[in-house]
């Protein structure tokens, strides 16, 4: 993928995040929801397709990319296009029973913009690493992220690789982001001992 073209996906990608799924996100972290979304966009032309957010409160497994699923495979949609020919977007890079939703509904891809860490030490959100380390002995970053599944970016490593005068607007929204996320992040922060989520 070309500079140029790469600088395009991404930004489409911080475009979804920002617009589609952080509002979610903002009314499910009002319900007591954790701030983690997503959102599948066909590759053919980036458009959206679908995007979620967290609903932890309904049901425990209902995390943003699962809930996603859920919501997918009810639409029309889901019997009419292949997951191989769509884009998996995750706000956050997904704990191991979403990366095996995500494998186990036959995507090829997944992208992220915060990582594993950024959840422990950003969000307060260490569940994530916690499972990796407990039951499959892995240390951060130590699973697989090309596989005969999936391949795995982080957003913000693929700006990074780009020149400067393609990753400054990039990152200037992705300072826009992260800053919305902290907000949602305090407030849930402090109203999560009210919900029932088991790993809040």
């Amino acid at each position: 993928m070309e500079n140029v073209e790469k600088a395009e996906f991404i930004r489409r990608l911080l475009d979804v995040m920002e617009h589609d799924i952080l509002p979610l996100t903002e009314k499910g972290v009002g319900e007591g929801n954790k701030v983690f979304g997503g959102a599948l966009l066909r590759k053919a032309d980036l458009s959206l397709v679908l995007a979620e957010t967290n609903k932890e409160t309904e049901n425990p497994l209902w995390h943003g990319e699962v809930h996603l699923l859920k919501q997918f495979y009810e639409l029309p949609v889901s019997r009419q296009e292949s997951t191989k020919d769509m884009v998996f977007l995750s706000t956050h890079e997904p704990c191991t029973m979403c990366m095996s939703a995500i494998a186990w509904a036959g995507f090829d891809n997944f992208y992220y913009f915060f990582s594993h860490e950024d959840s422990r030490d950003s969000f307060a959100i260490p569940h994530d690493l916690k499972m990796l380390k407990e039951v499959f002995g892995l240390e951060p970053g130590g699973y697989n992220h090309d596989n005969a599944f999936w391949s795995s970016r982080g957003l913000l490593k693929l700006i990074a690789s780009l020149p400067d005068t393609d990753a400054q607007r990039l990152l200037d929204q992705a300072r826009r982001i992260r800053e919305r996320y902290a907000a949602l992040s305090a407030s849930y922060q402090d109203s999560k001992d009210a919900n029932a989520i088991p790993l809040n």
